[in-house]
């Protein structure tokens, strides 16, 4: 493979949830950056549709696609879309996430703890069987899943989310070898980066913290985890497979 191929994604369809904002924005942008077609979902259809736009402007198609990942019946539908409208999917990244706050370990009620698992371990692992499945059958592919630094570290105010995360880091050595040899599953352990969901941080403590916690000493940028994700959705990372990536600057 000649150097100028490992990144080219041309005629290559990537399906990323949680691609209308933070590190799913960045990724669809930089896949239809390098030739894919780009499925873009996530909760709201109109935040969609404003990044599939974004996508059409580097001349491939986009499909925006309303859908809340951990309802498991949604998901079905998100499948066949991608599949009706492009033919296959060639890379799916599951991206999309959440951690809400609350005030004690008590306060946690079973709908909140089912809502946490449901978008960051219960919808992954459907839509990986649906496509997955489908990849394997076919030419093959890439699943790229997003963890975090909670899957493995003790997070105080995080225990549901770090939970589902850690059952995020497992599966993806399960799918590995389940989906073997055509389809490659691996893992972005992602440390702390400055999107959306860091506005309702205390960023004067965070930036303190950061300078003995993290030996970068600062949160990442949105766009510093399309490196990663383009090494491990296209020919760059071949003969990777069932690995987990730490991209959070050094965390310690």
């Amino acid at each position: 493979m000649a150097i100028s191929d490992l990144f080219d994604l041309s005629g290559k369809v990537a399906l990323v949830t949680g691609g209308s904002r933070g590190l799913g924005r960045a990724m669809s942008l930089a896949f239809a950056e390098c030739g894919a077609d780009v499925v873009v979902t996530s909760r709201k259809a109109d935040n969609c549709e404003a990044v599939a736009d974004e996508v059409r402007a580097f001349g491939v198609r986009a499909l925006p696609y309303g859908c809340h990942v951990g309802h498991w019946d949604e998901l079905d539908g998100l499948a066949d879309a991608a599949y009706d409208e492009f033919g296959k999917v060639d890379i799916l990244v599951n991206n999309a996430g959440m951690s809400p706050l609350y005030p004690r370990l008590s306060a946690v009620t079973e709908d909140l703890f089912d809502k946490v698992v449901g978008v960051n371990l219960k919808g992954p692992y459907r839509l990986s069987a649906l496509v997955g499945e489908r990849m394997a059958a076919g030419d093959g592919g890439a699943i790229i899943n997003v963890s975090s630094n909670a899957a493995v570290e003790a997070t105080p105010g995080s225990e549901p989310y770090g939970a589902a995360k850690a059952g995020i880091n497992s599966l993806t050595l399960s799918l590995a070898r389940a989906y073997a040899p055509k389809v490659r599953v691996n893992c972005i352990q992602a440390g702390p980066f400055l999107t959306d969901i860091s506005k309702a941080w205390d960023m004067e403590a965070f930036e303190r913290n950061a300078k003995t916690g993290i030996a970068l000493q600062r949160g990442g940028q949105p766009d510093e985890v399309v490196g990663t994700a383009l090494y491990l959705a296209g020919g760059a990372g071949s003969f990777t497979t069932g690995a987990i990536i730490r991209v959070d600057g050094g965390s310690f």
